[in-house]
Formats: C-alpha cells, sequence, structure tokens
C-alpha cells in the first residue's frame, strides 16, 4: 500500500470490513502495516483478529451494517492509476515524518542554503563555523554536505597545484605533503559537527524508542475496545481518552511515522464502524472533523495562489499534519468530496513548485553556458604562452580574474556539475602546467637572489640593536641600496624576507631617530642650564679662604658635569667653562704645585668614563712622553755641568744650570705624581 493510500485511510476515504478482518487484501495490508510498526509477529496479529470476529455478540451487531460497510469494501482496491494521481502528496508525507521526529527540525525548511560554490576555503571554513554555532546540528545536514563538497573540490585543485610545483622543484611524489591552517580548521569544524550529530542522535534514540512503544500500545488498546462488553458510552469516553494519549506520545522514528499512523487511523476508523450502535456520538465526531477538514482546506486553496511557494509548501505541510494528526474521519457521504478536493489544492501547490524549479532549471542552463565560455577563454590563454615574465604575470591575473568570474557564475544543472568541474579543473591545470616549467628555468638565479638577500637579512638583524650609530647608520644605509640592486627571489619567499629585512631595518632607524630627537631636547636643555651657570662661574667671588675656595670650585665643577651633553654645534660653552675655572684657580692664593694637582684631577674626573678609557688612556701616554722628554732636559744640563768643574757655584752661568736642574726636576715630580694619580683612575 503506498504512502497515499495511508493518508487516504487516515482521512477516512476508505473503511474496513470489521467482520472479516482477516479475509480481505486490504486489511491484510493494514495488518502487515501494523506488523512492520510494532515489530510483532503475523501470528499475534491474526490472533487478534481472531478475538474481533470470535467475539459473537458483536460481530453480529456489526453484521447489522455489513452493506453499508461492504460498500466500501471496493474503495480500498486503489489502482495503480490513482496512486499516481496522488502522488504529489509523497513528499509532504515525507518531510512530515521527518519533522516529526524532532519538532526543532522544522528549522531546516527556512535555513537558507548560500551559493557556496562561489565561496573561497576560508570563507567555507567561516560559514561552517557559523552554522556550527547558530543553528540545531540536525537541522544543517544539508548545508555542511554541499560546504564538504565545495571544500574539497577546492582544496584538492590547490594540492594538485602544489604538488606539480613540488615535483617541478626536483622533490620526489611519495615525500610529498601539504596541508593549511584552514584545512586544519574545516577538519575541526567536521569533527565537531560529526560528534554533535552523533551525540543528539544518541539522545534521541531512548527517548524515540520510548514513545513509539507507548503508541503501539495506544494501538493494542484501541483495537480491544470492540471487544470490550460494557456501556458503548463508556467504551466511546475510554476510545476519547485513548486518543488524547496518542496526541501527547511524543515523536517517534521517522521510518516508523507513516505506517504507525496509518494503522492508527485502521484501527480508530474500525472502531467508528463498531460504533453505528450509537450514532449520535459517531455524527457528532464526523460532523466537527468535517468542519475542521473543510478549514484545512480552504487555507489550503488560498495558499495556492502564494507566489512564494516554498512558504506556501512548508505551510502546506502543517496542513496535511493537522489533517493527519489532529482530525478523525467524516461521513462516508464526504469523504471522496473532500479528500479530492484537498488533494486538488495539493497538487495546485506542488505543479507551482515543479514549475518554480524548472524556471531554476532553465537559470541553471544560462550559468552552465557562462561557464563552458570562460572555460574556454582559459584554455585560449593556455595555449598562448608568453616569453617573459610580464607577459606570464599578465596571463596569471586574467586567469585568476576568469577563475573568480567562473566561481561566481551562479549554480548549473546537477547532472551537467561534475562534468563541468572537472573540465574547468583540468584547463586551469594546463594553465598552471606552462607557467610552472617557464619558472622552473628562473628558479636557480631567484634562489641565488635569495641567497644574498637572506645575507643582508642577516647583516640587518645583527647590527639594529647597535649603540654605535655613528659607525652602524652608514652600514645599514648600505645594505638597503644593496638590496634595491639585487634580483627577483621565489614568490613564495618574497612577501616573508621583504618583511623580515624591512623589520630589521625600521627598528634600527626607529631607535635612531628616537635617539637622536630625544639626545637634542636633553642637550639643547643642558646648554640653557650651562650658560646660566657659566655666568655664575665668572660672577664668582672668593673668600679668599683657599680651602673654603677649592670647595666652592669643584662645587661649580660637579654642577656643570651633571648637566651633561651640549649639542655638537655648542661644545664651545665647555672651552668657556674651564677657562673661567682656571681663572678662579688662579685667584688662589697657595702652593702653585699643589694648585696644579687640583686642577690637574679636576681635568681627570672629566676625562673617566666606565665604558670608555680612551681619554685617560690619551692622557696617560701625554705624561708619560712628558716625563721623557723632562728627563731628557735634565740629562743634558747634567751633562753641561761637566764643563764647570773648575768654575766656582758662584759662577753666575753656573747658577743658571743648577737652577734649571732644579726646577725640571720639580716638574718632573709634579709629572710623576699626575701618572700616578692617572693609573689610580682606572
Amino acid at each position: 500500500m503506498s504512502e497515499l493510500d495511508n493518508l487516504q485511510n487516515a482521512d477516512g476515504k476508505k473503511e474496513m470490513e470489521t467482520e472479516n478482518v482477516s479475509a480481505t487484501e486490504n486489511n491484510q495490508d493494514a495488518d502487515n502495516a501494523t506488523s512492520e510498526v510494532t515489530e510483532t509477529t503475523v501470528e499475534n496479529e491474526n490472533s487478534t483478529d481472531t478475538e474481533v470476529t470470535s467475539s459473537e455478540t458483536k460481530t453480529e451487531e456489526i453484521d447489522n451494517t455489513s452493506d453499508e460497510v461492504k460498500e466500501d469494501i471496493t474503495e480500498e482496491n486503489t489502482t495503480e492509476a490513482e496512486e499516481k494521481k496522488d502522488a504529489h502528496v509523497d513528499e509532504i508525507d515525507e518531510a512530515n515524518a521527518e519533522d516529526a521526529e524532532d519538532e526543532s527540525n522544522v528549522e531546516r525548511h527556512t535555513l537558507e542554503s548560500k551559493d557556496y560554490h562561489a565561496m573561497s576555503m576560508d570563507a567555507l571554513v567561516k560559514e561552517f563555523d557559523a552554522l556550527l554555532n547558530q543553528h540545531k546540528v540536525q537541522n544543517i545536514r544539508s548545508q555542511v554536505s554541499d560546504i564538504k563538497s565545495e571544500f574539497k573540490s577546492k582544496f584538492d585543485e590547490l594540492l594538485e597545484e602544489k604538488k606539480e610545483e613540488f615535483i617541478n622543484d626536483g622533490g620526489n611524489e611519495i615525500d610529498f605533503h601539504f596541508s593549511t591552517p584552514t584545512r586544519k580548521q574545516f577538519n575541526d569544524l567536521y569533527k565537531t559537527y560529526r560528534n554533535n550529530l552523533n551525540s543528539y542522535y544518541k539522545n534521541r534514540e531512548a527517548s524515540l524508542k520510548e514513545n513509539l512503544e507507548k503508541r503501539l500500545a495506544i494501538i493494542e488498546e484501541i483495537k480491544g475496545l470492540i471487544n470490550v462488553e460494557e456501556n458503548i458510552n463508556t467504551t466511546y469516553n475510554h476510545f476519547k481518552e485513548l486518543q488524547e494519549q496518542w496526541r501527547n506520545a511524543g515523536p517517534i522514528p521517522r521510518d516508523k511515522y507513516n505506517n504507525a499512523w496509518n494503522s492508527y487511523h485502521h484501527h480508530v476508523e474500525i472502531f467508528y464502524d463498531f460504533l453505528h450502535l450509537n450514532r449520535d456520538l459517531r455524527d457528532m465526531d464526523f460532523k466537527h472533523n468535517l468542519e475542521k477538514k473543510t478549514k484545512i482546506i480552504e487555507q489550503a486553496e488560498e495558499l495556492a495562489k502564494d507566489d512564494n511557494v516554498n512558504r506556501a509548501f512548508r505551510e502546506l505541510q502543517v496542513l496535511h499534519k493537522l489533517w493527519k494528526e489532529e482530525l478523525g474521519p467524516v461521513a462516508k457521504e464526504h469523504r471522496e468530496e473532500i479528500w479530492e478536493r484537498f488533494s486538488t489544492a495539493t497538487k495546485a501547490i506542488h505543479d507551482k513548485r515543479q514549475a518554480y524549479y524548472a524556471d531554476l532549471d532553465k537559470a541553471y542552463e544560462v550559468n552552465l553556458e557562462k561557464k563552458e565560455e570562460i572555460i574556454g577563454k582559459i584554455d585560449a590563454i593556455a595555449q598562448d604562452q608568453p616569453k617573459n615574465h610580464q607577459g606570464w604575470q599578465k596571463q596569471i591575473k586574467e586567469v585568476e580574474s576568469l577563475r573568480q568570474d567562473f566561481f561566481n557564475a551562479g549554480k548549473v544543472p546537477l547532472k551537467a556539475n561534475e562534468a563541468t568541474w572537472t573540465k574547468f579543473k583540468t584547463t586551469v591545470r594546463a594553465f598552471n602546467r606552462n607557467k610552472n616549467a617557464y619558472y622552473k628555468n628562473l628558479k636557480k638565479s631567484q634562489y641565488d637572489n635569495l641567497k644574498k638577500k637572506q645575507e643582508l637579512i642577516k647583516i640587518a638583524e645583527d647590527n639594529k640593536d647597535s649603540e654605535d650609530f655613528e659607525a652602524t647608520t652608514p652600514l645599514m644605509k648600505k645594505i638597503q641600496s644593496d638590496w634595491k640592486t639585487i634580483g627577483h627571489v621565489p614568490r613564495k619567499d618574497s612577501d616573508k624576507i621583504w618583511k623580515q629585512f624591512k623589520k630589521a631595518c625600521n627598528h634600527y632607524f626607529d631607535r635612531l631617530h628616537a635617539e637622536r630627537n630625544a639626545a637634542n631636547e636633553e642637550e639643547m636643555e643642558a646648554f640653557q642650564k650651562k650658560s646660566e651657570l657659566l655666568d655664575g662661574v665668572k660672577a664668582l667671588s672668593l673668600s679668599g679662604k683657599p680651602k673654603e675656595d677649592i670647595e666652592t670650585i669643584k662645587d661649580q665643577i660637579n654642577s656643570w658635569k651633571a648637566l651633561g651633553s651640549v649639542p655638537r654645534n655648542k661644545r664651545f660653552i665647555e672651552k668657556k667653562f674651564h677657562t673661567a675655572i682656571d681663572e678662579l684657580f688662579n685667584k688662589l692664593d697657595m702652593d702653585k704645585a699643589k694648585l696644579e694637582m687640583i686642577k690637574f684631577e679636576n681635568k681627570l674626573e672629566t676625562l673617566a668614563k666606565p665604558e670608555d678609557t680612551s681619554l685617560l688612556d690619551n692622557e696617560q701616554n701625554f705624561i708619560r712622553k712628558k716625563i721623557k722628554d723632562i728627563k731628557g732636559e735634565i740629562n743634558q744640563l747634567e751633562n753641561n755641568m761637566q764643563f764647570f768643574t773648575n768654575v766656582d757655584e758662584s759662577n753666575p752661568l753656573v747658577k743658571e744650570v743648577i737652577k734649571n736642574v732644579k726646577k725640571h726636576k720639580d716638574e718632573l715630580q709634579v709629572w710623576k705624581d699626575k701618572l700616578k694619580k692617572v693609573k689610580s683612575m682606572y
């Protein structure tokens, strides 16, 4: 029995003869349907039927209206032509069966399926992630399937391209491996999707099974009502309670849905036939059901006028669900009429929907023509092989633009989709092979250039933190100039090494500029303060007490040193300060030798720098040379004295020589003291 016949049975369009339930072919079909749902044996089903026929009292009572029931037996023998006539409801039955398993499944009808073919791999991953986070996992199967198919096709194309490049570069095919972060992200999302889907079905399984058992038990109770010897009103009330239990029994597995409902309606009809003993109860239900079904038909007829065919189809599903699940049969004289009317409205919506998809197919045919044209253009480009880099770059841009046009051209008929995609990939691959063959010959020089640029990167990174700006700045400028003279490197490395080189150079010059800016500000501030201090030194009055005056002068010197360096073009102020300090020292009333040492100690403090001893080294070398020169002078004078061995010391000439020797020896001692002082500064 087809799903259409089952729906008609639920309608009350056909009745079963209860006196000979197991005798007719159609009743055997109904029992077989029940047997499939309940998973019980045929023997159990037949035993129930035997119980029905074995009740003599009930059989006799039903026999009184057998003529009325028998008139409907011929209606059960639905022809194949009738099945085909109402085939438009099959799709609705299947959709309702799926929705009945979980009410939230209805979301799948309104969930948008985008043009995934036009999306990049990154966009597909982003869309996949959004679906997982924003929708129930059981409702996105269609979208996930399309996304998976598109992602695989695009990644396979990229994989083939990378594999060819690897082999062209001399690699062994067996060693080839390629993946991307996007691929890994997609795999992680798909794993999450599968786990969530499995978890959903696992959690639903127990509940669906339990609800199915409840419904099967209700069917069994309804079947047994015609064998209960009690007041008909009591039996009718019990029947109504069972109907209410059925409505609240919850969802069941979709593959059991239609058979369960058909079995339920089959035995509901049998019970209503049994109710001929109390026509008032039956006729009241028939009247109620007729009114409700008439309203449903009117709504369906209005839906047939809706231009939004998908919305009309979804709302029609709801009406079929109400017809099947909420309402019982109507009086026999109305059954054929209302079913035909409902079926006609259903067919009108179905036909509009089919016409809508036929128009879509025509649009897909236009898209197919566009894609065929694009493939032809790519093929023509692949046949024309440029002789230089500029020509190839132009063609690469053209092919990339055509590839994007191909993806944006829209869907094609399903039957042509695979062939079109294969032809597109083959044509693009032919272009890529020619391109790779050309650039393979350029790669040797490019790798040499890569090595040269990597050497410049190393120099830049080794010197980017140098504090010797004076020596490093010319070097950094030179390697920047050298970089420009080196030719192309492999495309896959170009951006990477440029960013690396640029980062190191920018790091150095940012430091240089910051240092100069900061130094300029500080040095100008120091110059202003030193100018003010110099004016104070020039106006300074000494107390006449050497010890106190020396401390005063040293305080001025320390204050000057604490102010730091001044700009290069302002260093003349240092000489002015030292001149002013010397003038203060000269005003002191004290031994000249001691005064000289005090001035020298002040000088050493200026020269002493913890990080640089070069100035002290120069001073020490100068002092050593000075000591050597003085010793030479003394030796020369003492040698001259030998010419005056017989001359009295009172001789003016002798006196002058002796005086000079003493002067040089005193001076020598001062320089020796200076040398000792210099050594103590290390």
